[in-house]
C-alpha cells in the first residue's frame, strides 16, 4: 500500500485551498446558507468549470474526471475544512455511484454528463431518519424495513395502467440539499405487502405532484428538506429486475460515502483545532497567553492526537472504502470532542451562540444524527467482521486415568 498522495492530488488540495480561503470564510458561509439554494451557486459553478468538483466521480466516458475515491475524499477534506456548504456530497458521494450501478446505458449517458459539468445536482431520498441504515452503515438494508417494510409509510410506486411508467405516493424527510436537487433518487415500496420490493426511482425536480420544503435544522450548512410525493410520475432507475442489486448497491454506495464523510470531518476537526490554537496564543490571562498553561497544552495534545489519528483512518478508508463505517465512527468522534473543547477553551465568547466555533460543534452533532452515532457505527463494523460470532468450543481434552 502506497498512501502517498500524487503529486496531481497535491496540486487539487492546493487549489481547492485557495479558492475556498478566499471565498468562504465564516461570514461567506453564513450567508451562502440563507440563499433560496442553500449555497454559493457562482461559487459551484466555478468549482465544477475550473476543478472539475463533481466530476470526480463520474467516469471519463460521461465527461467526468474518473478519479479514485481517494481523490474525491481528498477534495472533501478540504470542504470540510470550511464547512463549505455545497451539494457536492449529496450529488457526488451518494447519487452518482448509485446511477453508474444501476441506470441503464440510456440514463447514465443522459444524467452522468450534466452531473459533472455541475448543471444538474441530485438527492437521495429515502423516508424517514434512516439514511445510514439505508446505506447499511448502521445495520442491514437488505431487508427493506427502512424503506417502509411495504405497509403504509415511506414512498409506495405502483405501475401505470399502461405500463409506460410509475406513479409516486408518500413523503421522505432529511433528504440532503433536497429542496434545490434537479433529480431526485426516490427509495420505494413496489407491489403488494407480500411480494414488496425497494427499488429506485427518478423523479425530476419540476414533476407535478412533488412538493418540496426546506427544514429547519441545526447544521444550516447541510441542508436538508421534506419531500412530499403526491402521485408523481418517475422512471425507473435500471431494469428493476433484482431488489438484491439495489441493496448492494446502496451498501456500496454508503461504504465509499462513509470514507468521503470521515475525511471531510477529519479536515472539519483539524480546522477547529487550527482556529483554537491560534486562539490561545493570542488569549492572555494572569500577563501571559493561556496557551503557555500546561492544562491548556495537555488538552490541546490529546487533541491533536485524535485527530491525526482519525486523518490516517480516513486515508486508509479512502484507499480501501470497505473500512469506512469505522473511520467515519472516528472521524465523528474526534470532531465532537475537538468541537465541544474548543469552546471550551475560547472561554466566555466561545459559549456565545454566535461565535464560529458553533459551526463546528453544529455540524459535529448535525453528521453524528444523521450518519451515526459513533457506537452503532462501530457495533455494525464488528458485526459485519465478525467479531461477535460465537466461536465452537474447543472439544476437552480426554484426561488418562
Amino acid at each position: 500500500m502506497d498512501a502517498a498522495f500524487t503529486a496531481e492530488q497535491e496540486e487539487i488540495r492546493r487549489t481547492l485551498r485557495e479558492i475556498l480561503g478566499k471565498r468562504c470564510g465564516p461570514d461567506e458561509v453564513k450567508a451562502a446558507v440563507r440563499t433560496a439554494a442553500g449555497h454559493d451557486r457562482e461559487l459551484w459553478q466555478q468549482l465544477a468549470q475550473r476543478l472539475g468538483l463533481p466530476g470526480l466521480a463520474v467516469a471519463e466516458e460521461y465527461g467526468g474526471v474518473g478519479c479514485t475515491p481517494a481523490d474525491l475524499a481528498l477534495a472533501c477534506e478540504e470542504a470540510g475544512r470550511v464547512l463549505l456548504p455545497s451539494p457536492l456530497f449529496a450529488t457526488a458521494g451518494l447519487c452518482v455511484p448509485l446511477i453508474t450501478a444501476l441506470g441503464t446505458g440510456a440514463q447514465r449517458s443522459e444524467l452522468l454528463p450534466p452531473l459533472a459539468a455541475g448543471d444538474l445536482t441530485a438527492a437521495l431520498a429515502v423516508p424517514g431518519p434512516v439514511l445510514a441504515t439505508a446505506l447499511a452503515l448502521t445495520g442491514d438494508n437488505t431487508a427493506g424495513e427502512w424503506a417502509g417494510g411495504g405497509r403504509a409509510g415511506g414512498v409506495q410506486a405502483r405501475a401505470d395502467a399502461d405500463g409506460g411508467g410509475w406513479r409516486l405516493y408518500g413523503e421522505a424527510a432529511q433528504v440532503l440539499d433536497g429542496h434545490s436537487a434537479s433529480v431526485l433518487l426516490v427509495a420505494a415500496h413496489t407491489g403488494g405487502f407480500a411480494r414488496a420490493r425497494t427499488l429506485l426511482f427518478l423523479v425530476r425536480e419540476d414533476a407535478p405532484g412533488l412538493v418540496r420544503a426546506r427544514q429547519a435544522v441545526l447544521d444550516e450548512t447541510r441542508p436538508q428538506a421534506a419531500i412530499q410525493l403526491r402521485d408523481v410520475p418517475a422512471q425507473l432507475l435500471g431494469d428493476g429486475e433484482a431488489e438484491a442489486d439495489v441493496a448492494r448497491a446502496l451498501a456500496a454506495t454508503g461504504c465509499t460515502a462513509a470514507a468521503v464523510l470521515a475525511a471531510e470531518a477529519v479536515g472539519a476537526a483539524g480546522q477547529a483545532l487550527a482556529r483554537t490554537v491560534e486562539y490561545v496564543r493570542r488569549r492572555e490571562q494572569f500577563g501571559r497567553a493561556i496557551g503557555s498553561f500546561q492544562a491548556v497544552k495537555h488538552r490541546l495534545a490529546d487533541l491533536y492526537v485524535q485527530v491525526q489519528a482519525a486523518r490516517s483512518a480516513a486515508y486508509y478508508a479512502a484507499w480501501d472504502p470497505a473500512q469506512g463505517g469505522l473511520a467515519l465512527a472516528q472521524a465523528l468522534e474526534a470532531l465532537r470532542v475537538t468541537a465541544g473543547e474548543s469552546i471550551q477553551l475560547h472561554g466566555g465568547i466561545g459559549f456565545t451562540w454566535e461565535h464560529d466555533a458553533h459551526l463546528y460543534f453544529k455540524r459535529a452533532a448535525a453528521d453524528e444524527l444523521l450518519f451515526g452515532p459513533v457506537h452503532r457505527l462501530r457495533a455494525h463494523a464488528a458485526h459485519r467482521a465478525g467479531l461477535f460470532t460465537p466461536s465452537a468450543e474447543p472439544e476437552k481434552e480426554k484426561v488418562a486415568v
